[in-house]
């Protein structure tokens, strides 16, 4: 298939077939955690919505969906430290099992954010599952109860990460080249 974005990917991390495989692991580990609790699947908006459409398909349990979009980059390679709520959550999620689906946990700042946002409104559990990890950029003291990938320090798109906006739609994981967000 041809993409008019493969010039501007340095490299693949992650293949489409890695990235099928990995998220059926996980929605078999998340199936055996929830079955019979009718958990709720929360996407953090925009990144998670490729992986999560695919993780709730591999999760085989009654459950719901729900979104939640927040801003803390702006359009930067590196995260403000802000959260902001952009759109909020629509149903009561008290007493719920929450499963917050991130695309990366980068510096840890929207999923405390988020954590502790959830906890004040009544969840009963959150249980946080990310696509990607990167460890080395974390300033928040927040980890991943599932993650997909560990992940360099590099600057990632393609399967619902983006730069302003675009690359989404690169169905792999691929490091963007440097001059693509310098210039």
């Amino acid at each position: 298939m041809k993409s008019e974005m493969e010039n501007d990917i340095l490299k693949v991390l992650v293949t489409e077939e890695e990235l099928k495989g990995r998220i059926t692991e996980l929605g078999a580990e998340l199936y055996e955690r929830f079955h019979g609790k009718n958990p709720l699947f929360l996407g953090v908006l925009k990144g998670s919505f490729v992986f999560m459409s695919d993780l709730v398909r591999a999760c085989q349990v009654k459950s719901d969906v729900e979104f939640i979009a927040v801003s803390s980059y702006e359009n930067a390679t590196t995260s403000s430290g802000r959260v902001k709520i952009v759109h909020d959550i629509q149903q009561d999620i008290t007493g719920r099992n929450l499963i917050v689906v991130e695309d990366i946990l980068d510096s840890g700042n929207t999923l405390a954010f988020l954590s502790e946002y959830f906890k004040t409104r009544g969840a009963a559990s959150i249980t946080i599952v990310t696509l990607l990890d990167k460890p080395s950029r974390r300033t928040k003291a927040v980890t991943a109860d599932l993650a997909g990938f560990v992940v360099p320090d590099e600057f990632v798109v393609g399967y619902g990460l983006d730069y302003c906006q675009q690359y989404r739609n690169i169905p792999y994981i691929g490091v963007l080249k440097p001059e693509v967000y310098s210039r």
